[in-house]
């Protein structure tokens, strides 16, 4: 059953656990949630859908497919006792293009004292921090999202104009099934 938000609702009103935790951050910051809807991997387009319908980390598959490393830039941070939450746009290294928007839900309590200094240090994305530092994990998709950009995701993704979005809620967890990380991750469109 899709999920969907649209812009008449109140901030507070609006969670939505496919979306989580980008709808607590729009709550946060009082702007409405764009339409999100939850869709089958089978109906994310190519090439989002060798970007997103899979079980591994995003940072090494956006790697690959751009053919250079990635880095992070954070829109805005908080932290919640062991929980720290950030909203980033992943980038080329060289062109600073977009090639991600997203939210992400850290458990640092889970981390090694190391890791946990290179996350709050917020220079490189989680998934090059798990492959620093040999973290065993699992990725676990939950769902698949279909999101109609609002201005802030315009934005952060330096589009022109209004565009179809894809995107995935997922979860990384610790060899114990312990969740890692809370992550919606959405792309950019693809140009050709």
């Amino acid at each position: 059953m899709p999920e969907v938000t649209n812009g008449t609702e109140s901030a507070q009103t609006m969670v939505q656990p496919s979306a989580y935790p980008l709808d607590d951050f729009y709550a946060q910051a009082g702007r409405p949630l764009p339409r999100i809807d939850v869709i089958n991997g089978d109906d994310v387009p190519e090439p989002a859908r060798t970007l997103l319908v899979h079980d591994s980390d995003m940072t090494p598959t956006l790697e690959k497919f751009h053919a250079e490393g990635v880095r992070i830039e954070v829109l805005s941070r908080k932290e919640r006792g062991d929980m720290y939450f950030r909203e980033v746009v992943l980038e080329t290294v060289s062109g600073s293009k977009p090639v991600e928007f997203g939210a992400i839900k850290i458990n640092l309590a889970l981390f090694p004292a190391a890791a946990q200094k290179d996350i709050l240090a917020e220079l490189l994305p989680l998934g090059r921090i798990l492959a620093k530092w040999s973290l065993k994990h699992s990725s676990h998709p939950k769902a698949y999202l279909k999101v109609e950009s609002d201005d802030f995701i315009r934005g952060a993704l330096k589009l022109s104009k209004a565009a179809l979005l894809y995107g995935r809620r997922n979860t990384l967890s610790d060899p114990q099934g312990r969740p890692l990380a809370e992550i919606v991750e959405i792309l950019p469109p693809h140009e050709n």
